[in-house]
């Protein structure tokens, strides 16, 4: 085999790995792995080696007496000569080749089903574990005189200054008016949108001199023989002094505070357990619910998973019963949404879990049970989703009308998915259309 051969089968080895996954999950055997150490069997792949080729297992001999003529071919080793796969003895070995298996832990898994389904589920932080200081970016009115934001405060005083600032020489002038007074001084300085006060005018009158009084036969002989020089000239010429600080402009410097979220979840795993829920229904709510609890493990720092099971009542059971406890009762569905609102209520606060409850079964329910029931509660329960999965082997029986009214009635909810398996095959577009509908 040569080198480009050898590329191009490495390069299917990541192909057929997630052919595996894809294989495993709808036809593997689920049960032998845990919540923390998930088992995929894998196809044995022989990468090329090189090997050394020992001159004395076959070929073509030449030699004397007990040894090859030239040409004729040489027998490869018989038993017993040491280079066999059996024991001392010659006898082939007795214990059977072992499965391949590649393990991943949870969150290998959801990486490698992301990229499976084109997905990539981002977890939302709820509870606040922490919270640590970051950059001094949060601004107070209070603090010690080390945070004062000293440059925040020369930009007010600065512009304060530039907005009331003016030629203090150019409305001395004004007074040098024949026949004015302070009060008509102050009025023109305001025609001419000079920002001046009245006091300042009143203070600057008496300091005239007498005989400067009447320099100018008018403001407008005045303006065409003195110039008027802007704040920016002034500055460059005088340089920037007194700039006006008030205690109102201070503000001092604070870290923000970052709160470290951790990314909780609850997944409450409802099952139909009555009569009609045989065998083949219950492995592939296995094949559907036991791939999306995986993910969500190992999408979230804490995962809690809650199972009820229910025929027309509703109970809660551990993980190891909940896919193979079969009822001889009827359905009432809403009983176990009832069950896992008191559950959610009392232990998994909204404000601090991901929420999701994900529910299966054939779709039989009693009389009018999902319509007054089922979809109000569903309403009420808060999630990230609500799904409901739909196993009818070979197709939707007649009476199995849950997962249609669902579908129809909470149409509006964009965190409601309805999925349809009937094989095994449906499985992974069902865990598809279910996670991409929370990504959405």
């Amino acid at each position: 085999m040569g080198l480009r051969e050898d590329l191009e089968r490495f390069r299917e080895v990541g192909e057929e790995r997630r052919e595996d996954l894809q294989e495993f999950i709808s036809y593997g055997n689920l049960g032998g792995s845990g919540p923390e150490s998930i088992q995929i069997p894998i196809k044995v792949v022989d990468l090329p080696e090189f090997k050394y080729d020992r001159l004395d297992q076959g070929g073509v001999g030449q030699g004397k007496g007990d040894t090859p003529d030239v040409g004729q071919p040489v027998g490869p080793p018989q038993p017993g000569d040491g280079d066999g796969d059996g024991d001392e003895d010659g006898d082939p070995g007795e214990e059977g080749a072992e499965h391949e298996y590649y393990e991943m832990d949870p969150e290998e898994f959801a990486e490698q089903l992301d990229e499976e389904l084109g997905l990539d589920l981002e977890p939302k932080g709820k509870e606040v574990i922490e919270e640590i200081e970051g950059d001094f970016t949060d601004v107070t009115r209070t603090g010690p005189n080390s945070t004062l934001d000293f440059e925040r405060l020369f930009k007010e005083g600065l512009k304060r200054k530039l907005s009331m600032d003016f030629d203090d020489e150019f409305v001395r002038e004004a007074m040098k008016v024949e026949g004015e007074t302070p009060e008509s001084v102050y009025r023109w300085c305001r025609e001419q949108n000079i920002l001046v006060s009245h006091a300042w005018v009143q203070n600057e009158w008496d300091d005239i001199d007498e005989d400067e009084r009447g320099t100018w036969s008018s403001f407008e002989e005045m303006e065409e023989n003195v110039d008027r020089q802007t704040t920016l000239q002034r500055i460059r010429r005088e340089g920037l002094r007194d700039v006006p600080f008030r205690q109102e402009d201070e503000r001092y410097r604070h870290p923000e505070i970052i709160e470290k979220k951790q990314k909780n979840v609850v997944v409450v795993n409802i099952r139909d357990v009555s009569g009609s829920m045989r065998e083949r229904k219950r492995e592939l709510v296995e094949r559907t619910f036991t791939p999306l609890d995986w993910y969500l493990t190992g999408k979230y720092d804490n995962a809690e998973f809650v199972y009820i099971a229910h025929d027309a009542d509703a109970w809660e059971v551990e993980r190891e019963e909940f896919f193979g406890i079969r009822s001889g009762g009827g359905t009432r569905i809403s009983s176990a949404y009832d069950l896992a609102k008191e559950i959610l209520d009392e232990q998994y606060p909204w404000s601090e879990w991901n929420r999701y409850v994900f529910a299966a079964g054939d779709s039989e329910n009693s009389s009018n049970d999902t319509t007054e029931n089922v979809i109000p509660r569903m309403r009420e329960i808060d999630a990230n989703l609500h799904a409901y999965v739909e196993t009818q082997p070979g197709g939707t029986a007649i009476n199995a009308t849950h997962a249609e009214e669902v579908e129809r009635s909470l149409s509006d909810q964009e965190n409601v998915v309805v999925s349809y398996v009937s094989s095994p095959e449906d499985v992974m577009d069902a865990i598809y259309e279910i996670l991409s509908t929370e990504q959405e």
